[in-house]
């Protein structure tokens, strides 16, 4: 009998892509977006990573994040126009990020 699930210890990931450009990584679900974008190498503006300093700040153009802290350290406003925080964002699908506001 085969079993064609995956395996409880496979972890999938998904790929994180920078705009503008071509940079990209793999973007793992249990860990914040930030720290894949710096183990994939790609340089990203960091501070506080608890979502207070705001230096991460990015506009997710694709994809989809959550958050495992209650406030995240964004307004209402700025989620429904697509900002997010790498430093505490995890990725739930592929995401396209672009630096700064929106």
């Amino acid at each position: 009998m085969s079993d064609s699930s995956p395996s409880p210890m496979t972890a999938p990931f998904f790929t994180a892509r920078v705009a503008p450009g071509d940079q990209q990584c793999d973007a793992w679900p249990d860990q914040p977006l930030l720290v894949s974008l710096e183990q994939g190498g790609i340089d990203w503006p960091s501070s506080c990573r608890n979502g207070t300093c705001r230096t991460c700040l990015a506009q997710l153009r694709q994809g989809s994040v959550r958050y495992e802290i209650e406030w995240p350290g964004l307004s209402s406003e700025e989620m429904a126009e697509g900002c997010v925080l790498p430093c505490v964002a995890y990725p739930v699908s592929d995401v396209e990020l672009q630096a700064g506001p929106v």
